[in-house]
């Protein structure tokens, strides 16, 4: 197995509560899948929102199922700056003192004073992955990545280890911008903090 791994675009995207679904699309709607993501059991949906700020809104974001505990809004800092959100840099999950927004769908809008984050770049591995690379869950570790026209060296990325993932990693638009990503990038741990 190679030592590398592929690198992953996350653009801006929600998850929700089965609470706050019935309130944005109605009364017991349920998700309706559009295409499979990388990680196991997660997914693109048809449905999408209007994320909105106090300067602006950003409309027509994803929704990625299944619904789940906690409401999330996955931005890149340039997004959150655009509409006027303070998000922090954080793993998905931790959004306690996080950024707060209105998500407005088809049938009624919420408003969430917490969950509006910037994903903190990652790696998903199993746990024969995190073996084979010398990692373990939580570790920090650095990762060059290359393009025709620019390699960069991105730090603070969190290896996340679990049975249930998929061996991938994931950076935002921002990120993926800056190195010039295309449809096939990859990565590899040059250091371990």
């Amino acid at each position: 197995m190679a030592k590398n791994f592929i690198v992953e675009t996350s653009a801006r995207h929600v998850h929700v509560t089965q609470e706050h679904l019935e309130i944005l699309f109605g009364k017991g709607y349920e998700l309706t899948k559009k295409k499979d993501l990388s990680q196991p059991g997660q997914f693109a949906c048809e449905e999408r929102v209007t994320v909105v700020g106090p300067k602006k809104e950003l409309a027509g974001v994803s929704i990625l199922g299944p619904v789940r505990p906690e409401t999330q809004v996955e931005l890149s800092a340039t997004d959150a700056r655009s509409i006027g959100i303070a998000a922090p840099i954080r793993e998905s999950a931790d959004i306690a003192g996080s950024g707060a927004c209105k998500l407005v769908g088809p049938c009624g809008e919420i408003e969430i004073s917490e969950g509006v984050i910037v994903a903190k770049r990652h790696i998903h591995l199993t746990p024969a992955d995190a073996e084979e690379l010398g990692v373990e869950d939580k570790q920090v570790v650095w990762v060059k990545v290359c393009t025709p026209e620019r390699c960069a060296v991105l730090g603070d990325v969190v290896c996340r280890v679990s049975p249930n993932y998929a061996r991938a990693m994931h950076i935002d638009t921002d990120e993926s911008n800056a190195i010039g990503a295309g449809r096939e990038l990859y990565g590899e741990i040059v250091e371990i903090g």
